[in-house]
């Protein structure tokens, strides 16, 4: 009896419905779901076969991504022929791998080493669709680039596109160290096990590769920018060449972080100076190690004499001496450098905000050849709004990097919504005015405004061993976003939020209206609960987890929040104009004198640059004090609004990432009433201003908010 009734058991359990596997966004953007039935008729007859060749791992990875791809969305695998062309087939490869490619003599000659074409042809006399380039990696980006329009339901008709990236370097800098925490990493472990490389590789680092080269990202830069010369080692050497010959065929290169001093510290010299002979050979022998071990080594990105790292400064050096002899060392196998312009010292005192320029910018042609400055986005440091930095076309003989960071250090970590795209945008659409109007940031990164063909964009990776990637759900918009706009930095947020939604979450326009709206009005819901008004830099300590603007007893000034806002009972702002620290003069002449008056400043700018009475009006006829309290209560409305949003899309999103949401977005809310709440109370002790009519006073007194303490916060 008891077995027949298990027999029973076993039977139902078979002819059940099968439950649809969970989703916990491990997936990220290239889940490949199943085209609906009243559209995929029309996409089958246009995905019927693969034809082409795979000589090489790079065309066999775009080969498997496609007929993965096809067969998820489609519904039914895709025969893979070398020659032959059934109609509705799909030719992939290079006029070198591919006879029926050659044949179809395509204009792929102008689109470079990574460009693609894709077009609806005819073969035979039957219709088809080629993807064709000058390189595998060209077709790889093709592949993805052809599985992503039926990812948006885009049609496959009539096709002609062809796209080449407009930046040649799109790096993401992992600040990951050898014992695989990641400073300011809110997403688990590093990826990369050292200990247990080179033998063991874990599976998802090939995921990794195909999520990256899905959107354009062609090198990773392995370890933290605080360095560690360990990685400069024999034994890791091995480790970091396996992670090569992986990444290779999705068309990564990799690079490290040096350390300056390395020569000191494993290599037995006394000193580190740029210009002394035996270190400069020391840095050749170290290259030519290398490239033996990794032949397509890309190269170093250093961060020297900024927060106690050691270099070049350090022997009466310039950084142009540093990053020349480094790109010496790696110039005969086509290396570069990649020299961070982030430099700060407590020498400076009167305004951080000036120092990269001050240091770089009298070296403007000095660099060689194979050097690139790689320069943030604006002159602090990744704050939820900056101005867009002073170098950016002040050095037209030196190739600029622009530097973002994807881990949201200063905006609330994996738990807060923040889609960057528009952050990114705003700075990229920002005009310099170094070369007339249009000379915006996006065309100094491209290098089109000063001719330069060594362009890059770097972004602070914000993935780790979390089974989602980065934390949070909405955070893989950021590597996302961070791709494509690297890819093209004149690109639209809003388009690449949706691009992205449609991939992510699902194509349904119930869905994605409302995701896209949320994502482009987040980073502006932070920045009003964070620091309105430019208002930047109020974190608390060292971690940067919550507010913290009545900070003022650590050793050096300029890591003081009220260094920044310099509140007072007179009023509120750090004064950049001809009056102040003159940083103003830093910019385009055009820039300076738009900035220089309060009454034609951006107000999302206004503190940034001005220093003003807590009485002043501002657009809306509002005070400065109350208008700031206003905006610190809007913040916490449009996350509130968020919320709403989110909880009506349940129908719409399975049910675990639709709960992991929902509850990052009700700590999101917490989080921003406590940032409100904080900032309200210690700006109102200097103000002495009651609060606007209809404002809720602050939960509990300053007093309370100036005890937390938050010793284990991620990511330190």
């Amino acid at each position: 009896m008891r077995l027949l009734l298990l027999c029973l058991l076993l039977l139902a359990g078979l002819l059940a419905p099968a439950r649809a596997a969970a989703e916990d966004g491990y997936r990220l953007w290239l889940r490949y779901g199943p085209v609906e039935p009243a559209r995929r008729a029309r996409y089958a007859a246009a995905a019927t076969a693969l034809v082409g060749e795979a000589p090489s791992p790079t065309l066999r990875a775009a080969r498997d991504e496609l007929a993965r791809g096809l067969e998820a969305m489609l519904g039914r695998p895709l025969p893979v022929e070398v020659g032959g062309a059934r109609a509705g087939a799909i030719l992939f490869g290079t006029p070198a791998s591919s006879p029926a490619v050659a044949r179809l003599n395509l204009p792929v000659g102008r689109l470079g080493d990574e460009g693609y074409l894709i077009r609806s042809v005819r073969v035979d006399g039957r219709p088809a669709t080629v993807i064709a380039a000058n390189s595998d990696r060209g077709v790889l980006y093709g592949a993805f680039a052809l599985l992503r329009r039926i990812q948006t339901r885009q049609t496959l008709e009539r096709l002609d596109l062809a796209d080449a990236p407009k930046v040649k370097l799109r790096l993401l800098n992992h600040w990951d160290n050898l014992d695989r925490t990641v400073e300011r990493g809110y997403a688990g472990q590093s990826l990369w096990d050292w200990h247990k490389l080179p033998e063991w590789q874990e599976p998802r680092l090939r995921d990794y590769a195909r999520a990256n080269a899905s959107v354009g990202v062609n090198g990773t830069v392995l370890n933290n920018v605080n360095s560690n010369a360990q990685v400069l080692t024999p034994p890791y050497l091995a480790k970091v060449a396996a992670l090569a010959d992986l990444f290779r065929p999705y068309g990564i290169r990799v690079y490290l972080s040096a350390r300056f001093n390395a020569p000191m510290e494993i290599g037995g010299l006394t000193t580190a100076d740029p210009l002394d002979p035996a270190v400069r050979g020391w840095w050749r022998d170290k290259a030519a190690e290398i490239y033996t071990r990794v032949p397509d080594f890309g190269g170093f990105l250093v961060k020297a004499n900024s927060e106690g790292q050691p270099g070049p400064q350090d022997y009466g050096r310039s950084h142009a001496d540093g990053a020349n002899m480094l790109a010496e060392a790696v110039a005969p196998r086509g290396g570069v450098v990649m020299w961070r312009a982030f430099v700060y010292s407590n020498e400076k005192p009167d305004d951080r905000a000036k120092q990269a320029y001050d240091e770089f910018r009298p070296l403007d042609g000095r660099f060689h050849p194979n050097v690139v400055v790689q320069v943030k986005n604006g002159p602090i440091d990744f704050q939820p709004r900056e101005p867009f930095h002073p170098l950016f076309g002040a050095m037209p003989r030196t190739p600029l990097a622009l530097e973002v960071q994807l881990t949201k250090e200063y905006l609330g970590f994996a738990t807060h919504l923040a889609y960057l795209g528009p952050m990114w945008e705003e700075v990229l659409r920002a005009d310099t005015f170094r070369a007339g109007a249009g000379s915006t940031v996006a065309k100094v990164v491209d290098g089109s405004l000063h001719g330069r063909t060594l362009t890059a964009m770097a972004g602070v990776a914000n993935v780790g061993t979390d089974r989602n990637w980065t934390g949070s759900q909405f955070d893989q918009a950021n590597w996302y976003a961070f791709g494509r706009l690297a890819w093209d930095p004149h690109g639209s947020a809003r388009a690449i939020a949706e691009e992205w939604a449609r991939q992510t979450w699902d194509n349904d326009p119930r869905l994605v209206a409302p995701v896209v709206d949320t994502m482009m009005t987040s980073r502006e819901a932070v920045v009003d609960y964070m620091t309105p008004l430019g208002l930047h830099h109020l974190m608390a300590t060292d971690h940067h987890y919550g507010p913290g603007p009545w900070v003022d007893d650590l050793p050096r000034a300029d890591w003081n929040p009220t260094y920044y806002h310099r509140a007072g009972a007179a009023g509120i702002g750090f004064d950049r104009t001809t009056r102040g620290s003159g940083a103003l003069s830093q910019y385009a002449p055009e820039v300076a004198q738009r900035l220089s008056d309060p009454r034609t400043t951006p107000e999302e700018l206004l503190l940034w640059f001005h220093h003003l009475p807590w009485d002043h009006r501002l657009a809306s006829g509002r005070t400065l004090w109350n208008e700031l309290v206003v905006r610190y209560s809007r913040g916490v409305a449009k996350v509130r609004d968020m919320r709403r949003t989110w909880a009506g899309l349940r129908p719409h999103v399975d049910a675990e990432r639709h709960t992991e949401v929902g509850v990052f977005l009700a700590v999101q809310e917490k989080e921003a009433r406590w940032w409100r709440d904080a900032s309200i109370a210690y700006f109102g002790s200097l103000s002495k201003r009651p609060l606007p009519a209809g404002q809720t006073p602050p939960a509990h007194p300053l007093a309370y908010y100036r005890s937390l303490r938050f010793p284990h916060a991620p990511g330190q």
